[in-house]
C-alpha cells in the first residue's frame, strides 16, 4: 500500500523542499549580513521556499488522468510560520502566479491558500517561541486541521470530489512530511547555535588562559619589588647596597613590562603600516642582536640568507624571529648551534631555524604556539605565541620538526614579493 501512493513524483517533492531547507541553512550560516539583519533572513527565507513551492507545482504529484496534486503547501507553510505574515505574502502571491502561468487561474486555489495564510500568520509568533516538540506538535496538527478545512470549503464553493488519493497526497501525507521539515529546521538551527557557542567558549576559554598566565607571571617580578621597596624603608643602608636593592628593583619591573608587551603584541589587532621587508638584512639585524644571549649560553650562530622581499611590519617581523631565536638558544643549555637559513623560491621565501638542543615531543610539538604552554619551567608560552600569530597576520605558514635530546627545527614560508629589494647584494652567510 505504501508503495502506491509513495512513488517518484513525492520523492521529487520532497527533494525539492529538502534542497531548499539546506540552501537556506548553508547561505545563513556563511553570511554574517543576513544573520545581522532579520529582513534579509525573511529575504532569503522566501526566495528559497518560494523556489521550492515553484518546483513542486512544475513537477507535480499525478494521483490519476484527472487529477494531480503537489506539495507546494509545505513550503508555504514553513516560510509563514518561521518568516511570519510577510514571507507568508510573498511566498502566497508567488504560488498564484506560478498557478496561473502554469495551469491557469483557480478561484477555489486562491481561496483556499488565503485561508492556509491567515490561519500561518496568526499561528506564527507563537509558533516560533515554542520548543522543538511544541513546533512539531503545532506543524502536525495545523497542517492536518488546515487540510479538512481548506476540503470542507472547496466541497461547500465547488462541489469538489474528494477521492482515497486525495485523502492520502492532500490530507494524510502532509503532516508528516511538515513534520520532517520542521524537524530538520529546527536541528540545523540548533546545529548553528551550537557552534557559534562553542566557538564563543574557545574564545573565553583563551582569554581565561591569557589572563591566567599574565597574572602568574606578573605577580612574581612584582612581589620581589614589593619587597626590595620594604628593604629599602626599614631604615638607613649602604649606599652600595641600596643601589644593588633598585637595580634589581627596576630588573623585575623591566621583566613585567616584557611580559606585558607580548601579551599586547598578541592581544592587539595587524598593525595596517607594512612595507617591503628585506629579509636577509633583517634576520641578520635580529642576529647581531641575539649574539651576546648566544654568546652566555656557549651557542654558535650560523646563518646562510638569500636576499628576498616580503611585505609586513619590520618591528613585528623582528620581534617574531627574536622570540623564535631565543626560544632555540634556551632549548640548548649545554651549548650547541643555531642555524638559520633563507631561501628565495621567487613566489615564496622559506626561512629555516635548527637547534640541537633538548627538542620537544611530539605533544610538546602539537602545542606549540598555545597561550599559557610553555616548554621552559618558567617560560609563558607568549613569545611562541606571539610569534605564530605575526607568521599567519603576513599570509605564512609554519612547521615544526622535532625529536627528543636530537634538536628542532622550525620552518617558515612566507609570500614574497616580485620586486628585489634596493639594499639586495650578496647573499650574507655567517
Amino acid at each position: 500500500m505504501a508503495g502506491l501512493y509513495i512513488n517518484q513524483h513525492v520523492l521529487n517533492n520532497l527533494f525539492y523542499i529538502l534542497v531548499t531547507v539546506f540552501a537556506f541553512s548553508f547561505i545563513y550560516d556563511h553570511s554574517p549580513a543576513i544573520q545581522r539583519k532579520p529582513l534579509y533572513n525573511r529575504a532569503l527565507l522566501s526566495t528559497c521556499l518560494a523556489l521550492a513551492s515553484v518546483l513542486c507545482m512544475k513537477f507535480p504529484i499525478y494521483i490519476d488522468p484527472t487529477c494531480i496534486h503537489d506539495f507546494r503547501q509545505i513550503p508555504f507553510l514553513l516560510g509563514t510560520l518561521y518568516g511570519g505574515g510577510g514571507v507568508g505574502a510573498v511566498l502566497f502571491v508567488v504560488s498564484m502566479l506560478a498557478r496561473t502561468i502554469l495551469y491557469g487561474f483557480q478561484p477555489l486555489t486562491l481561496i483556499v491558500y488565503a485561508i492556509m495564510l491567515v490561519a500561518a500568520a496568526a499561528a506564527s509568533p507563537l509558533f516560533r517561541r515554542l520548543p522543538r516538540s511544541g513546533k512539531l506538535f503545532t506543524a502536525i496538527w495545523l497542517t492536518f486541521l488546515l487540510a479538512v478545512l481548506t476540503t470542507f470549503v472547496a466541497i461547500i464553493i465547488a462541489d469538489f470530489p474528494v477521492t482515497k488519493p486525495y485523502i492520502v497526497y492532500f490530507i494524510l501525507m502532509p503532516p508528516f512530511v511538515m513534520m520532517f521539515a520542521v524537524y530538520l529546521m529546527e536541528t540545523l538551527h540548533e546545529a548553528q547555535l551550537a557552534r557559534a557557542e562553542l566557538m564563543k567558549m574557545e574564545k573565553m576559554e583563551i582569554v581565561s588562559q591569557l589572563a591566567a598566565s599574565i597574572s602568574h607571571e606578573i605577580r612574581n617580578p612584582l612581589t620581589v619589588v614589593k619587597g626590595f621597596i620594604q628593604l629599602l624603608q626599614t631604615g638607613p643602608l649602604p649606599r652600595e647596597t641600596e643601589e644593588r636593592y633598585i637595580r634589581i628593583a627596576l630588573e623585575e619591573v623591566k621583566r613585567a613590562e616584557a611580559i606585558i608587551h607580548d601579551y599586547l603584541t598578541f592581544a592587539k589587532p595587524a598593525p595596517k603600516e607594512t612595507e617591503p621587508i628585506d629579509v636577509a638584512v633583517e634576520l641578520q639585524k635580529v642576529l647581531q642582536m641575539i649574539a651576546p644571549m648566544a654568546h652566555m649560553h656557549s651557542v654558535d650562530l650560523a646563518s646562510s640568507l638569500e636576499h628576498a622581499v616580503v611585505t609586513g611590519n619590520v618591528q613585528y617581523f623582528q620581534q617574531c624571529f627574536l622570540n623564535l631565536f631565543k626560544n632555540s638558544i634556551e632549548a640548548m643549555p649545554n651549548g650547541g648551534t643555531l642555524r638559520v637559513t633563507a631561501e628565495n623560491r621567487e613566489t615564496s621565501v622559506v626561512i629555516t631555524i635548527s637547534d640541537n638542543g633538548i627538542g620537544m615531543t611530539k605533544e610538546q610539538v602539537r602545542r606549540f604556539g598555545e597561550p599559557y604552554f610553555s616548554t621552559k619551567e618558567k617560560g609563558t608560552g607568549l613569545g611562541a605565541m606571539v610569534a605564530v600569530k605575526i607568521i599567519e597576520q603576513m599570509g605564512g605558514t609554519w612547521k615544526i620538526e622535532s625529536a627528543v635530546q636530537k634538536g628542532t627545527t622550525v620552518t617558515i614560508t612566507l609570500p614574497a614579493r616580485r620586486v628585489r629589494p634596493p639594499s639586495a647584494q650578496q647573499s650574507t652567510a655567517g
